[in-house]
């Protein structure tokens, strides 16, 4: 009686263990795809609401009705909790993820709903490339792998589409005669900018000289919209047979036509206000003869706040922000350097200094053009702001050396 206890006992702790077993090798196990099953590339446009969302974005979607499958996975997810995000994004160091979205309708929806472009090419691709895809999107998705470095140009949720679909279908030829003759990076994102002064100034200021080299053809890719137009003429091999790569393209939906208002409120005329107020205050203090302290010390302490924040940009990140020229206006020494205007033993040594500043600036709009780095054309009334209190206070820090002297 005993011994059939534990013959019991053993055979459903060997049966527990068999289905155990089992299931795991079936959770390992990618799902096989009915023959109607399809890869396809979404493409949604543009959205000038949002800086983020200005460039667009990719997904890819697999359909397959018989399997009651209708899923999107894309690359373009960040989590606000994960540790120290906001450290790594300064940093450069961020963490994207893949992500899969199991109901495509709502997705596609909500970017409809967003008045945002939504193509979908369908991929000519057998039943095995289907499933070869398939799997490729599983392993990706899998916790273990899903994350990775991002980059905005060279990784991104745009390039990883492209790097799947020459992974997975080598023979596929992508059509890159998009390409332009000395465009670079900075001159592929200003095209989708024009709505967003700001951003677009943002990222003139804190990307540098790496993005101004001419784009090779496969970099242009980094948008999606280029990743639509490089699969459309796109072909593939079959069996020594050149086929279109893209059997079906679908145009989901087109946005209402209309742009985003930009406002009054645009970095040019910002800095342009800001001419205007310190003129006003100089030529103020030149009637008086003064110097009003106080407008330096905010001037000055912005601008070389900014130029602290491109040598952190350079040396300390993982951006494109090496060899910055923008710091021929922002000079970092700004800081500490406009605390000791006022210090007698420090007058004519900042009175060369500020007379220094002037000369540069004024070289820099002579040359303007020149600079291998293009310079946002909103920043000329901030640079002659500088010139012009520049040179006010080695004339105000020299006349008052003058003095000292006399005396």
């Amino acid at each position: 009686m005993r011994m059939n206890n534990y013959f019991k006992l053993y055979f459903i702790v060997l049966v527990a263990i068999l289905v155990m077993i089992q299931g795991s090798f079936g959770q390992e196990r990618a799902l096989e795809l009915s023959p109607k099953a399809s890869i396809s590339v979404i493409t949604f446009g543009p959205f000038q609401e949002e800086l983020w969302s200005a460039f667009g974005h990719n997904g890819i979607r697999v359909y397959d009705p018989q399997s009651n499958i209708d899923w999107m996975y894309d690359w373009g997810r960040f989590d606000f909790e994960q540790t120290n995000f906001f450290w790594n994004f300064a940093r450069g160091h961020m963490l994207y993820s893949m992500g899969r979205t199991k109901e495509y309708q709502r997705h596609e929806a909500y970017y409809i709903n967003s008045n945002r472009r939504v193509q979908e090419q369908v991929l000519n691709l057998t039943h095995q490339e289907v499933q070869l895809f398939f799997n490729y999107l599983e392993q990706n998705n899998l916790p273990e792998n899903r994350e990775y470095l991002y980059n905005y140009v060279y990784d991104n949720c745009a390039t990883r589409i492209r790097d799947a679909v020459q992974q997975i279908i080598p023979t596929a030829q992508l059509d890159l005669s998009f390409a332009v003759a000395d465009k670079s990076v900075r001159d592929l994102m200003d095209d989708y900018l024009s709505e967003q002064p700001w951003g677009d100034l943002i990222i003139d200021v804190a990307l540098a000289h790496p993005i101004d080299e001419e784009a090779k053809p496969e970099t242009y890719m980094f948008l999606p919209d280029y990743v639509y137009m490089a699969l459309k003429d796109a072909t593939v091999q079959r069996e020594g047979i050149s086929m279109p790569l893209v059997k079906r393209s679908i145009q989901i939906h087109e946005p209402v036509s209309g742009s985003v208002p930009t406002g009054i409120f645009t970095p040019f005329n910002m800095f342009v206000l800001v001419f205007f107020i310190v003129g006003f205050i100089t030529n103020k203090d030149f009637k008086n003869q003064k110097r009003s302290h106080w407008i330096d010390v905010t001037l000055f302490s912005i601008v070389g706040f900014f130029g602290w924040w491109f040598v952190f940009l350079w040396f300390a990140t993982s951006h494109l922000s090496m060899y910055n020229w923008n710091l021929l206006w922002a000079v970092p020494f700004y800081i500490p350097l406009v605390f000791l205007l006022n210090r007698s033993q420090w007058r004519a040594i900042l009175s060369r200094f500020y007379r220094f500043i002037g000369i540069l600036n004024i070289l820099l709009l002579l040359f303007w053009t020149l600079i291998p780095q293009p310079l946002h054309m909103a920043l000329i009334p901030l640079v002659l702001t500088i010139i012009l209190r520049s040179f006010y206070i080695s004339y105000d820090l020299g006349k008052l050396t003058v003095k000292l002297q006399k005396k």
